[in-house]
């Protein structure tokens, strides 16, 4: 019972600490505001310039929800990977799902020089490289699911995965290679991840994909559970190693290939925050961790958001360098401190 009066009141705290990250990432940008002004925006009271009211409705708010959902949705799917692999080293993009999308985004901006004309599309927008990245993630996920309803050995999955992504990522460097510059420099800015360019509609979109992500996962609590003493272990309680399998693989594909498709590859945040988590709550239950993991991701990628946008700034500095800059010392002196690693 103490146990758990523990988890509620680390809850309770987490929560305190992911709504202060949000007023703040929400109050701080480009154009100054003041905090009582953004209160009242946000709760519907009167502002003082009714631009800042836009400004915060039309740019921070999604972009601050998006930040949520992104590192909450990467955290999860590292999570999911790790204990199906029992390999402290997986994460959201161990399967190529991560590589289908830029390879998606690759074709869509790069194509053109490669193949003359074939992948020409005129002005490539957000929307369309969402799609393009989305169809890319889905199809290395079924191939993926696929090959994973027709081997038995998990090692040699994650080791198929790894050859997806190779694969994918040679294609991308071939198109790289021919590309002009102008192109090329398109799907590098597009490579750096962005939580910031979503409307409310891809927002809900990008909700919807994680909410069934998140759900595959509440699903799969007890065949994780098991798995983390192996798959013998597993199958002597009733699990179904297969059909867990593919479940985890499907909601780890979703997850990861929506946030891909959405905002871009997003390193660290998917590798690090299970661990991160794992250390201060001392527990290997997925019933704790898997909605640990979610608020974690959630602060993490808000404050490296805080930071990326350089407060009273114009400039705005690749979330993905921020998330390894920051996150990676964090996670080595944690390791130092506790001397071992929760697995």
């Amino acid at each position: 019972m103490s146990t758990s009066k523990t988890y509620r009141s680390s809850f309770l705290v987490l929560t305190l600490v992911l709504l202060g990250c949000l007023g703040l990432n929400v109050s701080l940008g480009s154009v100054s505001i003041p905090l009582k002004d953004t209160f009242n925006a946000i709760v519907g009271g009167k502002v003082s310039q009714d631009s800042w009211s836009y400004i915060i409705w039309n740019y921070r708010m999604p972009k601050a929800f998006t930040t949520i959902l992104v590192g909450s949705g990467l955290s999860l799917s590292g999570l999911l990977m790790q204990t199906l692999f029992r390999n402290p080293l997986a994460g959201p993009f161990v399967l190529g799902i991560s590589s289908g999308a830029s390879l998606g985004a690759a074709l869509l901006i790069m194509g053109s020089s490669l193949l003359s004309g074939l992948f020409s599309f005129g002005i490539v927008s957000d929307v369309s490289l969402a799609i393009a990245a989305s169809i890319g993630s889905f199809l290395v996920l079924l191939a993926v699911t696929i090959v994973a309803s027709r081997i038995k050995d998990t090692m040699a999955l994650l080791i198929i995965g790894l050859m997806f992504g190779s694969i994918t990522a040679a294609i991308v460097s071939v198109l790289s290679y021919f590309t002009d510059a102008t192109k090329l420099q398109q799907f590098v800015y597009w490579s750096f991840g962005s939580v910031g360019n979503l409307s409310w509609q891809q927002l809900l979109l990008l909700a919807i994909i994680i909410i069934i992500g998140l759900l595959l996962s509440i699903l799969s609590m007890k065949p994780l559970n098991a798995l983390l003493l192996g798959e013998n272990y597993a199958r002597s309680l009733g699990v179904n190693i297969k059909k867990s399998r593919l479940i985890i693989i499907i909601a780890t594909g979703l997850l990861a290939g929506g946030i891909t498709a959405f905002a871009g590859p997003i390193a660290f945040i998917g590798l690090a925050v299970p661990h991160l988590t794992r250390q201060i709550f001392d527990t290997t239950d997925h019933r704790v961790l898997i909605p640990a993991v979610l608020i974690y991701g959630a602060i993490l990628l808000l404050l490296c958001d805080i930071l990326a946008q350089l407060p009273t700034s114009a400039y705005i500095l690749p979330i993905n360098a921020i998330t390894s800059i920051i996150g990676a010392p964090v996670v080595i002196w944690l390791l130092v401190r506790k001397k071992k690693m929760i697995f």
